[in-house]
């Protein structure tokens, strides 16, 4: 599933090519995605106005038109939106396309069709962009995602540290691959109770996630399974994985083997050496409650 670099790469490459660009027309598969897709009110509230926005919240696209409508595009597991020429040959899987008026189209394609597409009326659009995000917690690249409020929120919490890492109530965004990158290169022990993390700890692990994040996306983020930015290219931070895929090779700074381990039912790499588990530190997994 693409994370938080992958989507940012998206938004950044398709941004020049449809800003100010009129939509005006839309054709979809008629296939359902994750929800059904509401073709019809789309073309309602889209055909005929000007693409203003597109902007990433957590691992979210938000488009944004002239009219105070707009779109919430998740990409799933194998979702992604590319730019292509007006009627040039579709792929069997293009589900939705946005007809421009530069003779171009917007498309998404999704294989597993596991993505969603979520349409913003113009009548209730900014209402329904804050309900959508609002149990959703701050970008870890903002000033919002501080020492303060992760020590705050991780405060008497039992959970593992990179399960507290992956929960988008804590922090938005934060996948799999580099909530394991980022937690070797802090040395933290991806089971490592989230309460008992010191004011150094922290300080340590934002410094290192922020780091890694935007090292990911000057990258152009990691080409795992599908993902391919909005130039139908693959990145490549992949190659500057320490940890993540790597169980049975030597750690890049001790030499000890890479262990693989589940937390949170996800695959988890740490180094047993480098990432050494706190005397007396127990975690337990809490239920996530609504």
């Amino acid at each position: 599933m693409p994370e938080l670099p992958e989507v940012e790469v998206i938004c950044r490459g398709l941004l020049p090519h449809i800003f100010a660009r009129t939509i005006l027309s839309i054709h979809c598969s008629g296939k359902k995605l994750r929800t059904p897709v509401a073709c019809q009110e789309m073309k309602d509230e889209l055909c005929g106005a000007k693409i203003v926005s597109l902007t990433r919240r957590a691992k979210y696209l938000v488009l944004k038109v002239d009219k105070g409508s707009g779109l919430i595009i998740h990409l799933g597991m194998t979702g992604n939106l590319g730019i292509f020429a007006a009627g040039s040959p579709q792929k069997i899987h293009d589900h939705v396309c946005w007809l421009l008026d530069n003779n171009t189209e917007l498309r998404y394609n999704d294989t597993r069709r596991f993505g969603s597409i979520q349409l913003l009326s113009f009548k209730n659009g900014s209402r329904e962009e804050e309900q959508f995000f609002s149990a959703t917690g701050p970008e870890p690249l903002s000033r919002a995602c501080s020492i303060a409020y992760l020590r705050q929120r991780a405060r008497q919490r039992r959970q593992p540290i990179k399960s507290f890492l992956m929960d988008s109530h804590m922090v938005a965004g934060i996948g799999n691959i580099y909530a394991n990158e980022a937690l070797y290169r802090a040395h933290i022990h991806p089971q490592q109770a989230a309460a008992s993390l010191s004011t150094r700890d922290w300080k340590r692990l934002l410094s290192v996630l922020r780091k890694t994040l935007r090292q990911a996306i000057d990258c152009g983020g990691s080409t795992i399974s599908d993902f391919v930015n909005a130039s139908g290219e693959g990145g490549y931070f992949q190659m500057n994985f320490l940890i993540y895929g790597k169980k049975g090779e030597p750690c890049s700074s001790c030499h000890t083997p890479i262990e693989k381990i589940q937390v949170g039912g996800r695959a988890t790499f740490f180094c047993p050496c480098c990432q050494p588990k706190v005397s007396g530190d127990e975690s337990a997994e809490i239920p996530r409650t609504r």
